[in-house]
């Protein structure tokens, strides 16, 4: 069952008005406008605030923006890679095809949140609180989601090889069409994960289980 997931509410593209930022102070405001063809580098700021925004191949780089709030946002073909959003706030936003490796969204609240198509190693999304998130065919490797709240949360034909699930309730998670050689989880947070027959392999070592083929007998 598809996860209900609101997308964001921008209605018409050509409201957006153009607009170049390159820095960025705390607490601002920036709302209604298109970002586009930008590098946004060495920023640290708290708390700046993006409403109905359409950020379009804008290279973020060497930048903390702790706390940023992010409501009804589009990301296409970003470089968000190793930027600091921890404790972000992000709801009804899509990151379409962008680079996201090393972000830092550890403690971040995500709510009605598509990513598609997007690599994501080694992004860091630690004690973080989901609630309608999908993730779709992106690369996820050793992505870490230690002790984050997974709630109807989907995983859809992503490489997540050695991601960190430790400390997440796996209940009613559907990984079955995900890659995977291993991920790092608890034993008692499997509870209920949907995984297919060929993952069960990869699984079987947390339980003590030795799996024989038939090659053996």
């Amino acid at each position: 069952m598809k996860t209900k997931i609101d997308p964001p509410k921008i209605t018409d593209e050509n409201s957006l008005l153009p607009q170049q930022v390159h820095t960025l102070q705390s607490k601002e405001e920036i709302s209604h406008c298109l970002i586009s063809d930008s590098l946004i580098e060495y920023q640290e700021a708290d708390r700046v605030s993006f409403d109905k925004v359409i950020f379009r191949n804008v290279t973020m780089a060497e930048s903390t923006l702790h706390a940023i709030e992010l409501t009804d946002v589009i990301f296409e073909n970003c470089d968000l890679s190793n930027v600091n959003f921890s404790d972000a706030f992000v709801h009804r936003t899509e990151f379409r095809n962008c680079k996201l490796i090393g972000t830092d969204f550890s403690r971040g609240r995500f709510q009605n949140v598509r990513m598609v198509d997007c690599i994501g190693d080694f992004a860091s999304f630690r004690f973080g609180k989901f609630k309608g998130t999908a993730f779709t065919n992106c690369r996820l490797v050793s992505s870490d989601y230690y002790q984050a709240g997974l709630t109807h949360v989907e995983f859809s034909e992503c490489d997540i090889d050695q991601a960190t699930l430790a400390g997440c309730r796996l209940k009613e998670i559907d990984l079955s069409d995900c890659s995977f050689t291993g991920v790092h989880v608890d034993i008692e947070d499997l509870a209920g994960c949907i995984i297919s027959a060929e993952q069960a392999a990869s699984f079987a070592g947390l339980l003590g289980l030795v799996i024989k083929s038939d090659t053996d007998q």
